[in-house]
């Protein structure tokens, strides 16, 4: 199943994602006579995802769609995507993951531990928003990342029951003030935090629809341009490594992100285009505006 957030009646509201078009989940409780919150955090914290997919798969709505519903679509070409949600309760970036990126960046391979970094939920932004390269920064990096969105309470998981704990997949673009971090390694938080840093969407695939994400293809876009592609097997933390590991460090959360790391990034400037292209999602595309230019 895949579910989206939209501009909807003036609010930010989840809504089934289908190739003919989206349906707010609000129509769905009306026509269905359910009761599934109208934020995707809200149906992740409340545990609510897992009935919507058997409902989904039950009914086999990937196949053919229920007379009663008909009438709720609204085409995909109409659609303002919003953020998945506004406030993952932590954002997990993890860098140099991927072998080749490193050995790019001629920087040292992580050793025992994913190189792992926090972002706030004030970064946060969606498909079609800007990112506004900060005033503090001349080189500011791009980079796609496929994004693992937690479905439940855990703790001290191990690899082998991780995705368990898996609600399922998202696109991400990860920000950079790379200037301010070439000035110093613990600059990276400071870096990563500025406002619209933390793109991701337009939709979560669940994880029931991804059987090997291990062979998905992710790939850094600047204005139509491949600057860097990669396959999530080549990373040297796997998905379920990660969050075991994370889950180890502190308790995950419903609406907790782990961006997984990317396989290059790219200097972006005013008036770029920079999209997340992962196979089977659609993609994730942002605007870039720099905020110097508007002095």
């Amino acid at each position: 199943m895949r579910i989206a957030t939209i501009q909807w009646n003036d609010r930010e509201t989840a809504s089934l994602y289908l190739p003919e078009g989206l349906i707010p989940v609000p129509l769905l409780n009306q026509r269905l006579d359910t009761d599934w919150p109208s934020n995707l955090m809200e149906i992740l914290s409340e545990g609510q995802l897992d009935e919507m997919v058997r409902w989904y798969s039950e009914e086999n709505i990937g196949e053919k769609m229920p007379g009663e519903l008909e009438n709720c679509l609204i085409p995909q070409e109409g659609v303002e995507f919003a953020p998945l949600y506004r406030n993952p309760g932590k954002i997990w970036g993890i860098g140099l993951n991927y072998r080749e990126h490193a050995r790019d960046l001629s920087a040292p391979i992580p050793g025992r531990f994913p190189a792992s970094f926090m972002k706030p939920s004030t970064a946060v932004i969606g498909s079609g928003d800007f990112i506004k390269i900060p005033l503090l920064s001349k080189r500011t990096t791009a980079e796609a990342e496929l994004g693992i969105i937690i479905g439940e309470k855990v703790r001290n998981l191990k690899p082998g029951r991780a995705m368990e704990a898996v609600a399922g997949f998202t696109c991400i673009i990860d920000v950079t003030a790379e200037d301010i971090l070439q000035m110093n390694p613990r600059y990276l938080t400071l870096s990563k935090s500025f406002d619209s840093f933390f793109s991701f969407g337009p939709c979560l695939i669940t994880r029931d629809e991804l059987t090997a994400p291990d062979k998905l293809r992710v790939a850094t876009v600047v204005n139509g341009k491949v600057k860097a592609e990669n396959v999530v097997s080549r990373m040297m933390f796997s998905l379920e490594e990660l969050i075991s590991f994370h889950s180890r460090v502190m308790t995950l959360m419903p609406g907790d992100v782990i961006s997984t790391g990317t396989p290059g990034a790219a200097v972006v400037s005013e008036g770029d285009e920079v999209t997340c292209r992962i196979d089977g999602f659609p993609a994730l595309s942002n605007r870039v505006f720099d905020l110097k230019k508007g002095r």
